[in-house]
């Protein structure tokens, strides 16, 4: 239900695009379908692509599917109860379903230059399921667009959305040459990692003994 109400939303929204653009109702509905049926070969292809070179859903690996995990425990609530929650969970998300509609209560009451200092809870939620580097990565990219603003307003409110753009695309359309290269045990040139002193310490004793 809840996929049939998103992809309805989804469609609402690019007829809504079409009215705006003056497109006919008959030809944003041809691509629809026509969408929709590449949907039924790529997803399916994409996906084996994904499964066979990345170690999906481990909770540590690059790419952990967090929502698997989320309708995992939704099947296994809806079978077996809330017997199934961990001890004090719905006292806890009580709790902060409460602290939730406070701050956005409070986010609704002040003026906006305080208002604009207050958290989303929502988006304060996403790390929770995609993970800390999520939280960096929307941190960095909220202070290049807040030093942009600053420099100049009116160039930013026009090419940010394009930059965004560009970003999410690329990215995107990485995984597929990242995906082949995985499958074909492509080793990179030079690999990067971040390790704690101690770690780092232990790390050069090993190199130094060889």
């Amino acid at each position: 239900m809840m996929s049939i109400v998103s992809t309805a939303s989804d469609l609402m929204q690019d007829f809504k695009t079409g009215y705006l653009t003056l497109s006919s109702p008959r030809s944003m509905f041809v691509s629809q379908v026509i969408g929709t049926a590449m949907g039924c070969i790529i997803a399916p292809s994409t996906f084996w692509l994904f499964y066979k070179a990345f170690n999906l859903g481990d909770p540590n690996g690059e790419y952990p599917a967090p929502y698997a995990l989320i309708f995992r425990n939704m099947a296994i609530l809806g079978v077996e109860g809330f017997g199934a929650l961990p001890k004090h969970c719905l006292t806890i998300c009580y709790c902060f379903f409460a602290a939730a509609i406070v701050i956005n209560l409070i986010r609704d009451r002040v003026p906006k230059k305080v208002s604009q200092y207050i958290p989303l809870p929502m988006a304060m939620a996403i790390p929770f399921y995609l993970g800390g580097y999520f939280a960096i990565d929307m941190c960095v990219g909220t202070a290049i667009v807040f030093v942009w603003k600053k420099i100049n307003r009116k160039n930013a409110d026009i090419m940010v959305p394009a930059v965004a753009s560009g970003l999410i695309c690329g990215d995107g359309v990485w995984t597929l040459p990242s995906s082949i290269l995985a499958l074909a045990k492509v080793n990179p040139p030079i690999c990067m990692k971040f390790l704690s002193r101690n770690m780092n310490t232990k790390v050069d004793g090993f190199i130094n003994k060889g």
